[in-house]
């Protein structure tokens, strides 16, 4: 061996032990003036140690630890808090679903699926027959193991009426789902859809034990096992210590609550009561700014809060008046005024400029008073009174009333604004009045969106819209395996929505959470807040 070769393999050792001696100080909680003795004391210029020891501390502190534990609050809290993850309706229920299950797939930064319970997802040449792999060294929390025949159940779950599933349009197109062997799945669609990998990682999908009907308690195969589970109060979710993850999940134990009242939620954090909370509105960022503890997450991407006007009945039924309202959108100041720069300017469509299928030919519309008043005088509703329900259930609800409420007293149009609250507002007042706001979550996909809100026999077509056309390109866009040509199909769907639908959409707001300084791992995920709210495997305390 050469002279110059041994240098180097010493040289190599030499950083090797000095690298294990820093990790180790670090570990036990060397402060930066300490590593940089050490660093002099080996040989290393000040100016070079203090450099280094500034790095290395700051690798060290995104170096996931284990142990510790947390307290979170959702912004959902209801008697009718389930652990089934087909019927989940809130934040609570999204984040308990994703901590006590997993998916076939799960979503990244980029809403790319990546696999987590398969280990292999092979489509046909068309896509309309897919055939899934499952791992084999995965576990539910009683012990069993993860069969094919789990995943069979819990998908034909969502066709069954009588569970009422979010998912049951999106699932209808699987005509067979079938256990080809113990671990394995083949699916055969009624039409390609080259999506389905991005729908099975969302929480509704979770994967549940074969035959399970009892979900007081979670029996999955998720980071963390539930320990305790009171509807409406808070779950206790601790370590799965035999989860497939290698080193996940770091936290001994977290607790969830659902807190609906956003002050309260920001004074629990404030006061160290708990350690993250999701939905912070924009008006109160100035106060989680301004203490040195804590930090402020936002998440973009394409949640919006609504307006709805219903096409089924007065005023709705009426072209001029629909066109008149969303004229009165005056979008950059709601930007601004609203929701304090954390939003995106929409235009009465639901695909953001996040969303890879975003059309941005497609005109803006304006904020016109000449517009709107034209509209209006032309509908025959001049000068009447017209109520408008609001509510902290659709977040800023109120606040865009009020200036929707200042424009049209401009025009002749009296808004009236109804205020209910938050608490039984999906099942008593949602789509059962004429006009009211609504709050609608980002999605995993284009199709998933315009397939559960605009599509004529979605689950949540809040408009009651119908447009033969709409749903022609839908089905179309979704067998399309060409993403340009899927494109067009989007764009010219997108147009649609906007010229023609019942759903003003004035803005995307982004999702703000917060949360103490040492708590650490979380990344944006668009679907959602609290990293699309599978925050539960990420995260770490920097104790």
């Amino acid at each position: 061996m050469s002279d110059s070769r041994v240098k180097e393999l010493k040289k190599a050792e030499t950083v090797a032990a000095e690298a294990l001696r820093l990790s180790e100080a670090l570990r036990r909680g060397a402060s930066r003036r300490d590593v940089m003795k050490l660093l002099v004391a080996a040989g290393m210029s000040v100016a070079a140690a203090g450099a280094f020891a500034m790095l290395a501390e700051t690798a060290h502190a995104e170096t996931p630890r284990r142990g510790g534990r947390i307290k979170a609050a959702t912004n959902g809290s209801s008697a009718t808090e389930t652990m089934d993850p087909a019927k989940g309706m809130t934040q609570t229920d999204f984040s308990r679903a994703f901590m006590f299950y997993n998916g076939l797939t799960t979503l990244d930064e980029s809403l790319t699926p990546q696999l987590d319970l398969a280990e292999e997802m092979a489509p046909s040449e068309r896509a309309t027959v897919w055939t899934i792999k499952l791992r084999r060294d995965v576990r539910f929390h009683d012990g069993s193991p993860l069969t094919s025949a789990d995943v069979v159940y819990s998908l034909q779950r969502h066709k069954d009426p009588a569970i009422g599933s979010a998912m049951r349009t999106l699932v209808a197109p699987m005509e067979e789902i079938a256990a080809t062997g113990p671990n394995e799945v083949r699916i055969r669609l009624s039409g390609p859809n080259a999506d389905l990998p991005t729908m099975f990682g969302t929480w509704q999908c979770a994967i549940v034990k074969d035959g399970v009907t009892d979900f007081r308690r979670a029996n999955g195969t998720g980071p963390y096992k539930c320990q305790e589970f009171q509807p409406g109060v808070r779950s206790l979710a601790v370590r799965n210590t035999e989860y497939f993850k290698p080193g996940k999940p770091y936290l001994d134990e977290i607790e969830v609550f659902g807190i609906t009242d956003e002050q309260a939620r920001v004074n629990a954090l404030l006061a160290g009561d708990m350690q993250l909370i999701g939905t912070v509105s924009p008006r109160l960022v100035p106060r989680i700014i301004s203490a040195s503890n804590l930090t402020l997450f936002e998440t973009k991407g394409g949640a919006y809060h609504d307006l709805v006007l219903r096409l089924d009945g007065a005023p709705g039924s009426n072209p001029d008046f629909v066109l008149a309202v969303k004229h009165m959108f005056n979008r950059e100041q709601i930007r601004r005024t609203v929701y304090r720069g954390f939003a995106v300017v929409a235009n009465d469509q639901p695909i953001d400029p996040t969303n890879r299928f975003y059309d941005a030919r497609l005109p803006q519309r304006p904020f016109d008073l000449d517009k709107a008043r034209f509209y209006l005088q032309r509908s025959g509703f001049a000068n009447q009174a017209v109520p408008v329900v609001v509510s902290p259930a659709a977040p800023n609800s109120e606040e865009m009333g009020q200036v929707l409420q200042q424009v049209g007293q401009q025009i002749g149009l009296n808004l009236q604004l109804q205020r209910v609250p938050a608490d039984g507002f999906w099942s008593n007042h949602w789509a059962k009045h004429p006009i009211f706001f609504s709050s609608n979550p980002p999605k995993a996909s284009a199709d998933v969106t315009f397939t559960q809100f605009f599509y004529s026999q979605g689950p949540f077509n809040e408009s009651a819209w119908r447009n033969e056309r709409f749903d022609a390109l839908l089905l179309e866009a979704r067998a399309e395996t060409n993403t340009e040509r899927r494109r067009e199909r989007y764009s010219e769907m997108q147009r649609l929505v906007h010229e023609d639908s019942g759903v003003c959409i004035p803005v995307f707001a982004s999702y703000l959470d917060a949360h103490v300084n040492k708590l650490k791992g979380l990344r944006p995920i668009p679907t959602g807040g609290m990293m699309g709210f599978n925050f539960a495997e990420n995260i770490w305390l920097d104790q």
